[in-house]
Parts: C-alpha cells; structure tokens; sequence
C-alpha cells in the first residue's frame, strides 16, 4: 500500500495507521465513541495481509492484559477504549509501566463521572496525566486535533514507547474520533521479523534470549531497597523524556498580549476564537499542548514574561488549568472556560469568556 490521500473519522485513521505502521496486534473492546477503531480493522482484516492480530477480548481487563503479555515479548501493540473502559484498564496500565513495557494505548473521551455521557469531553486529563492506576509512573500522552494527527501518532506514540520503553498514550475526543477529514495514510511497513524483534528487544521474554538464563517480564519487586531503585531509575527515565520530547504548536503568539491554552479539539474551536478576537483589535495568540505529558511548562512559563494574562479552554471543569497556573506561577492571571456534559462551546463563547475574565 503506498501513501494516499482518503476521507475519513479519526477512529478509522488510527486502524489504518495501525496496520501500515507494522503493528503485531491489537487487543479492544466496543464502547462509544471509539468503537469504529475495532470495527475498521475487523472490516479490513490486516491478518490475511500483515499478519496482525485483531481481537476482541470479553473486556477491557482482560485486553490491557493481552497488551501487557504481547508487549512483554517485544511485540508492536495497542489497545483502544473511551473513559470507563480506561478506567477498568488502569491496573494493567500500572503494571505494564512498572514492568517498563512498551505499547500504545488510544482514549477516545467521552463524559462522566461514572458512565456518563457517549457524548465528547476532556475530563481524562487527570486519569491520563497524573497517572490512574497505582504508583510513581508516567505515560507518554499525545494529543491529537485533527484526523490527520490521529493517524500520525500511532507511529510516533510506538516509537516513543519503544524508545523509552514505556507505554504511550493516544488522548484524543469524541469530536476528534468521530469527525471526518482527508488525511494521507503512511505507506505500508512491515512488520518486524522475530529475528528483529529478538535483536531490537533483547529484555523480551520471546524464549529465545541470548545465553541460558530466560528474561522474565514482572513488576514485582519483593525488597524494598530493590523497589526504590527501580522507582528511582524510573524517574530518571522520566527526566529524561521531559528533557526531551516536548511538543507544542503556537500560533499568532508572536505579538499576542494575551493566550488562550488549549488542546485536541478545544484547540480547534479556540483558533477560530483567536481569529474573531483579533478582528475585534485584540492580540490573542494560542499555545496547543501536542504532548500532555511531558508537559510544555517552559514555554508557558516563558510566556508569563510576556503577555497579560491566559485563558485555559477545556471539555472538562477545569483540569490542565492545574499545570498552567503551576508554570506561570502566579505571575499573571490565569483562568479557565469549558462546557461539561458534553457540550462542545462555539467560538464566540471563547471570545466572551477572554474579555470578561481576563481583560476586564
């Protein structure tokens, strides 16, 4: 399959980007808004042509636990839910970040608490980012906001996760995975022989490791001075990718005096609110964190030098709004506008709460 140019909602860009980046499985279950990702590669069938496996596990348990099992053996894998599915996989999550796994996962959000709403929102920002499951980890989190990023970060969130050997996560929306955009598809790779597989993981327990002790894939550690230097060399690790894999997009934010921080779908609707800002004679500029975690609290930091004051736009009741305020560190006013229940805001609601709570 070469690169091409289709039409498509963004649940859909990840199956096929899935398949053409060479992944080894992937392991689900259906719940909205983020069913279309099983159903499209059950429809596709990549294990006629790729070799990939596609399951449907009996739940949301039992497929971060095939996850951690094929990511033990240094297998390309994901996994895809929305909010209460992720939420059943938070203990599989902490046990693959503690085994120091790579794998992907993919959150397509819908609201809450509890079973809430099928329709979007962004309230996993705390499960995600701060971490749902027990312990000192981190996951590498990518925002998407548009179907073309839903398909671009599958590559990047596998190579991330390999890279640091630690899972990776796709945080995206209901309007993100639902929506319908042209987005150029990868050309097919394939995927990885067990010779490279062997070659590129030797930690994988693939029963075919170097010398005549076998690797074995835990999180267990039973001794406490044992645990705190895997806990310690964890947080290197993380260092280390805050140091490194920052990622943010600015826009107008050259002359702004004021900016509106925002991420995955909010960041659409707050350009155009940028936009009809400025038509109005104010200097509004927008800063999209692309990774939640590791968080891009430099450059909001640099900006508190900077502009008067930041408007946080969220689906949720206020939840990034924490880190931003935690990186201008009281320095200038920092303020928060969402829609809860999943109500996604039009711009001009944007542009009312710019003016009314930050340049009043």
């Amino acid at each position: 399959m070469a690169e091409e140019v289709v039409l498509m909602k963004g649940n859909e860009a990840i199956a096929h980007a899935a398949i053409r980046c060479g992944a080894d499985g992937y392991f689900g279950y259906p719940i909205t808004p983020q069913s279309e990702v099983l159903e499209t590669l059950a429809e596709l069938k990549p294990w006629e042509t790729t070799g990939m496996v596609v399951l449907q596990a009996e739940s949301e348990v039992a497929a971060i636990n095939m996850v951690y099992g094929g990511a033990g053996s240094g297998k390309m894998v994901l996994t895809s839910s929305s909010s209460p599915g992720v939420s059943l996989k938070q203990e599989g999550i902490s046990y693959i970040a503690g085994a120091e796994l790579p794998c992907l996962i993919v959150n397509v959000m819908r609201g809450g608490p509890g079973l809430g709403t099928i329709q979007p929102s962004q309230a996993d920002y705390f499960q995600t980012v701060k971490g749902g499951g027990h312990g000192d980890y981190r996951l590498i989190a990518l925002a998407p906001a548009s179907v073309q990023e839903m398909a671009d970060f599958v590559a990047l969130g596998f190579e991330l996760a390999f890279k640091y050997r630690n899972p990776a996560i796709i945080l995206s929306d209901g309007v993100i995975g639902q929506m319908m955009e042209k987005v150029v598809l990868p050309a097919q790779k394939p995927r990885r022989t067990e010779e490279e597989v062997i070659e590129q993981c030797p930690w994988a327990a693939t029963g075919k490791a170097k010398g005549c002790k076998p690797n074995i894939i835990t999180s267990l550690e039973l001794k406490p001075e044992a645990m705190e230097i895997n806990n310690l060399r964890f947080q290197a690790k993380y260092r280390e990718i805050e140091e490194k894999e920052v990622r943010f997009e600015e826009i107008n934010c050259e002359d702004a005096e004021y900016l509106i921080i925002a991420f995955g779908s909010m960041a659409r609707i707050g350009q155009k609110a940028m936009e009809l800002a400025r038509e109005k004679g104010i200097k509004v500029g927008i800063l999209r964190p692309i990774t939640l975690w590791p968080f891009p609290t430099k450059a909001i930091a640099a900006y508190a030098e900077k502009v008067k004051g930041m408007l946080v736009t969220e689906l949720n009741a206020g939840q990034m709004i924490e880190d931003v305020r935690l990186a201008v560190n009281g320095k200038i006013k920092v303020e928060h506008f969402g829609r809860l229940g999943g109500i996604v805001p039009d711009p001009d609601e944007i542009v009312t709460a710019l003016e009314e709570k930050i340049i009043k």
